[in-house]
């Protein structure tokens, strides 16, 4: 079975995880346990005996080694779930051959179009097979395009002709929503090193992310009559807005690329009463990130000194922390990726993450996990798509990896 076959098949599981599930839920959804028992059957068939789910909906599963070989046992992982930044149920994928480079009609009745001149990756597909939504869902690919590139590779592996120490197999349940390596076991995977495959664009190798925490301000106020509330209203919605206002306003993921930083404001809600703002920070670099932490703890004082004591509650926790520290003495994991990429006649692009990964926390759980692309473009939304050239491609770049050099 070919991947692109694979992901079409996936993509008909709603795998969408729920930020706001009980954080000692796992999986959030339990739709999500619906893949994983459907992938754990395949995985058998493919040769992994040991191939299981656990009560948590993580699934593992080896494929045994067939050279004697001393090599290092690899590990391969992707997640399960799908953002819940769009909806992700009743997806109507379909397969654009030979892409012209001109506008894709995704959806006649509501004129939806995917056009090269706001999705400017398009134009280097010209000619291509390329996988996209009716324009109404996410299409899946992040991260079911890892999932089903990792088992189309063991499938030709299981068939012979390339010699392979074992390779573990993990695939982990709400990654989107931060809790991916929450209850992952490492020592059950049993890999040296591994590989999260959970990328974008073909030839991308990833080891530096974001540092990353979530701040929740809570805004306390007073309301009052407002014909009888000179001196005597404290307005926690205005009181919100001026917490706001006194952050850097270039600061924000529209004003940023590349290692630039930033906060970004994804939730606000409220009443002259009280008043809710919820903040995600990041930064590649740790002293700018604790700086920005910084920023917000004492723009939280001033106002507490400005308008009394706890009327500003703030709510802060770290997330996950750059990988670059964890896989730097372990550069041989690049370098390998690297030399498969290119045997698979992929050109490798070493370029950081503006985001998380499984692979960041796994690290720091003393399992090096760098990532790697799977050919997607604009996760996260409605003009999703993926080539099924750079699926194929990615396939043999993983076949590659797990050689025994």
């Amino acid at each position: 079975m070919k991947a692109y076959e694979r992901l079409l098949k996936y993509v008909t599981f709603d795998t969408t995880s729920d930020e706001n599930a009980p954080e000692d839920r796992c999986p959030s959804t339990k739709k999500q346990k619906m893949l994983a028992n459907a992938l754990v059957e395949e995985m058998k068939a493919l040769g992994m005996d040991d191939a299981q789910m656990d009560a948590d909906g993580y699934v593992y599963g080896t494929l045994p080694a067939n050279c004697n070989e001393k090599v290092p046992v690899i590990g391969l992982i992707a997640h399960m779930d799908t953002s819940p930044s769009a909806k992700g149920a009743d997806i109507k994928a379909r397969i654009v051959k030979n892409y012209d480079g001109g506008d894709i009609l995704l959806n006649a009745e509501h004129k939806i179009v995917m056009s090269p001149e706001k999705f400017e990756s398009l134009a280097d597909y010209k000619g291509k097979d390329l996988i996209v939504t009716d324009g109404t869902t996410l299409l899946g690919a992040d991260d079911k395009a890892g999932v089903a590139e990792i088992l189309t590779a063991a499938e030709r592996l299981k068939n012979g002709g390339v010699k392979h120490g074992k390779i573990a197999v993990a695939f982990t349940p709400d990654e989107e929503i931060g809790r991916g390596a929450d209850k992952f076991d490492v020592n059950r995977l049993g890999a040296d090193f591994a590989y999260t495959v959970d990328g974008g664009k073909l030839g991308e190798i990833e080891y530096e992310n974001f540092n990353a925490a979530a701040a929740v301000v809570t805004v306390n106020g007073v309301n009052i009559h407002p014909g009888d509330a000179k001196n005597r209203m404290k307005n926690a919605q205005l009181m919100a807005i001026e917490f706001n206002s006194m952050l850097p306003p270039n600061e924000i993921p529209a004003c940023t690329e590349g290692y630039e930083g930033f906060h970004h404001l994804c939730h606000m809600e409220g009443d002259e009463e009280k008043a809710v703002l919820r903040y995600i920070i990041r930064d590649h670099d740790m002293d700018k990130f604790r700086e920005k932490k910084a920023r917000f703890e004492k723009i939280a004082g001033y106002l507490n000194e400005k308008y009394g004591e706890d009327t500003i509650e703030l709510d802060m926790c770290d997330s996950y922390y750059n990988m670059k520290e964890k896989i730097v003495p372990h550069m041989h994991i690049i370098d390998r990726a690297q030399k498969a990429m290119r045997d698979a006649g992929v050109e490798p692009e070493i370029v950081a993450i503006r985001g998380g990964t499984d692979g960041a926390r796994l690290s720091f759980m003393g399992l090096p996990c760098p990532n790697l692309s799977t050919g997607g473009h604009n996760f996260h939304g409605r003009f999703e798509y993926i080539p099924v050239q750079s699926m194929d491609s990615m396939v043999e770049v993983l076949i590659n990896i797990v050689k025994a050099f």
